[in-house]
């Protein structure tokens, strides 16, 4: 698998090595999920910025963690996507749409930090 998973508090912290094969993404989906369970985390965040193209079943993947991952009672955020990989999921059609997203790991802490607080962040 070319992704690793960290824990920081509360927080699975999964960053994505580079291209991943789908096989990769589902073990990692699954390896978050049961991860939530098992560490009885309130917030998870996938860090893309390695990943330089994203298709139709990534992005069907990550929206699946974050769908998972909320029926845990968790908080999901993808963060890094790069302008490339933006432009070109615009221009095929990709969507994340219920999947929270932020610039970086720094911001996507941040956005954790206040949900968990009960604040309002951008967009709500």
């Amino acid at each position: 698998m070319r992704a690793s998973i960290m824990k920081q508090s509360k927080t699975l912290i999964a960053s994505v090595q580079g291209s991943m094969t789908d096989a990769d993404l589902a073990q990692l989906r699954d390896e978050l999920v049961i991860g939530v369970r098992q560490h009885r985390s309130t917030g998870v965040i996938v860090d893309v910025t390695m990943l330089d193209v994203m298709d139709s079943f990534a992005a069907r993947t990550l929206r699946g963690i974050a769908q998972m991952v909320k029926l845990l009672g968790a908080q999901s955020i993808i963060v890094g996507i790069q302008p490339d990989v933006a432009f070109s999921m615009v221009q095929l059609g990709l969507r994340l749409e219920g999947t929270r997203t932020a610039l970086d790991l720094e911001d996507g802490l941040e956005l954790l930090r206040l949900l968990e607080n009960g604040e309002p962040a951008v967009g709500d």
